[in-house]
């Protein structure tokens, strides 16, 4: 058990063991350093004081007292050695309540040590207060609420565990066995002759249910591989985007702008054809809830994060090379994809629009992860790129499925389809 006890001389760490004498940690600190509670590191030379002969004796009742942080100025220094890191961490004096949960998350996981992965060796952490490059205290708070816990933990490795033996096992939720059913459905209407315009409908209604309860379960589960995730979706663009025929997977793209004395093949992991032949770029992204917009404002707005910027360049820059391949390009991919597309079909490069699709603007239970403002802001970037791409999130998809399908059962309606309301 650990206790923190804070003072004008800093902040010190009690430990006293659940189970047992305490005196292991003596034993460890006579020749070597020790781990407190998985996250914490200390040297004899941190001990408050030394424990005396009859402490040791009485080891029912003994306990360590470790300098974990030193006063500066409004902030709590601690040395990054205490944590197992490289970077020194530097706590607001006002606005945290001192204990494990600071510091450590579900399973022993080290929330320091997780933010020192992210910053240069050597830098400082600095949470709360007003240094320049502190962490809000909110977001800070907001981060540690967000941890996975337990039961977060263990669905998140079952659902891996489906993914990457789900062509060898058979799980018991498989969404291989929603499409079969969906077939088995669809092969049901079918009758000799042309089928009627209720027929038609169901079916489509089935299709698009499908598609919607398939991305539903994905985000649900949070589960899987950017690769996974496009795999997942290419099944289903051309039934969400119908004016697309085809899907283009590696699609070589020449560069000749980043080093002008040799071309460069850069690699788009997805394209699509419309039914005109024009190509266009599709990026698609993991549906975390943290990567469209910055949680505190610049001069009173909301901006984009590093991830939402960084994909917007990466397809400007794909847009900006096939442009410029022009007529070339055209007859390169068209030799290269003749197999894919409709017979006598060009590939056309004809002012491409990119399709990006990541993020979340709800929470996975359905509450909104973004406030009105973000909303707003969020909206005059989509506007603000519009003439060249779409930012969709995968809230965006969903809703797109649930007016598709409203759409249809109000045709199906008028049309008599049997179980339509």
């Amino acid at each position: 058990m650990i206790k923190f006890k804070v003072n004008g001389a800093g902040v010190a760490l009690e430990y006293k063991s659940d189970r047992g004498s305490s005196l292991w940690v003596w034993e460890k600190l006579k020749g070597d350093d020790v781990d407190i509670s998985q996250v914490f590191t200390f040297e004899r030379g941190d001990l408050v004081r030394e424990p005396t002969e009859a402490e040791l004796e009485d080891t029912d009742s003994l306990k360590f007292q470790f300098k974990l942080g030193d006063p500066d100025g409004e902030y709590i220094r601690i040395a990054g050695r205490k944590l197992g890191i490289e970077n020194d961490v530097l706590i607001a004096n006002a606005g945290f309540t001192w204990t494990r949960k600071l510091f450590a998350a579900e399973r022993d996981v080290s929330i320091f040590r997780r933010i020192a992965k992210l910053v240069e060796p050597g830098s400082e952490i600095i949470i709360g207060g007003d240094k320049d490059g502190a962490i809000p205290s909110e977001i800070f708070g907001e981060m540690l609420r967000k941890f996975p816990n337990s039961g977060e933990m263990d669905r998140y490795a079952n659902a891996r565990v489906a993914n990457i033996l789900g062509e060898y096992l058979d799980p018991l939720r498989d969404f291989r066995a929603h499409y079969e059913a969906y077939l088995s459905k669809r092969k049901s209407v079918r009758r000799k002759g042309s089928l009627s315009a209720p027929e038609l409908y169901e079916s489509e209604i089935e299709k698009f249910e499908l598609v919607r309860d398939t991305i539903r379960e994905m985000l649900k589960n949070g589960a899987g591989s950017e690769e996974q995730w496009q795999k997942m979706l290419l099944h289903f663009l051309l039934l969400i985007f119908p004016k697309y025929i085809a899907i283009l997977e590696k699609v070589p793209v020449e560069d000749r702008y980043t080093n002008p004395a040799r071309m460069i093949t850069r690699q788009l992991d997805l394209a699509l054809v419309d039914v005109n032949g024009n190509i266009d770029v599709i990026e698609i992204k993991k549906p975390f809830e943290d990567v469209l917009l910055r949680k505190t404002r610049y001069r009173d707005s909301f901006v984009p994060t590093g991830d939402l910027s960084g994909t917007i360049m990466q397809a400007e820059k794909y847009l900006f090379h096939l442009n410029k391949w022009g007529v070339d390009g055209e007859k390169k991919l068209t030799a290269r994809y003749q197999a894919q597309l409709p017979p006598g079909l060009p590939i056309r490069i004809t002012n491409p629009k990119a399709l990006l699709i990541l993020g979340r603007d709800r929470k996975a239970d359905g509450s909104a992860a973004l406030s009105a403002a973000q909303l707003f802001d969020l909206e005059v970037i989509k506007r603000k790129y519009a003439n060249m791409m779409d930012i969709i999130t995968y809230d965006d998809l969903l809703r797109r499925l649930e007016s598709i399908i409203a759409s249809l059962k109000r045709r199906a309606a008028q049309a008599g389809a049997p179980g339509t309301p």
